[in-house]
């Protein structure tokens, strides 16, 4: 499977709460890590989804929105993903952020400069990568 989202996940489904037009899937990844995706109840059929099946979750950088101190923070986001900063691109207007989890997952997020500044982002800095459960995109390799 090839696809221009900069986070590709593999996983297992752990549950899902069906509801008449959407469906909340839990989906532990290969690190350790959980994320939660809300999709149509139609794609949880056409995709064939049940507990045990294996999925890939697909996050696009942009979507991904970074903190450094939730300092009791709370938030609508099912998926906060805690690491540190492991990489930072810089370009003119925006940098890529590689934040890595205690399991060793690489979330990449693309953030502006200014806000890079603002946070104070730099090598090994804790951090946690914010997701709303809608911007989780599931797939299946067959």
């Amino acid at each position: 499977m090839k696809s221009s989202a900069r986070n590709q996940f593999a996983g297992k489904v752990t549950s899902i709460v069906s509801g008449p037009v959407n469906a909340e899937v839990d989906v532990l990844l290969d690190s350790g890590d959980h994320v939660v995706s809300v999709i149509t109840a139609g794609s949880v059929k056409a995709l064939g989804l049940r507990e045990g099946s294996q999925v890939v979750a697909l996050i696009k950088a942009p979507w991904v929105i970074l903190l450094t101190d939730d300092a009791g923070l709370k938030t609508s986001a099912r998926n906060h993903l805690r690491g540190k900063v492991s990489r930072l691109v810089k370009g003119a207007v925006n940098t890529e952020v590689s934040l890595q989890t205690d399991g060793g997952l690489a979330v990449n997020a693309i953030i502006t400069n200014e806000s890079v500044d603002a946070l104070g982002l730099d090598i090994g800095v804790p951090a946690s990568a914010i997701i709303k459960a809608s911007h989780v995109i599931l797939a299946t390799r067959t």
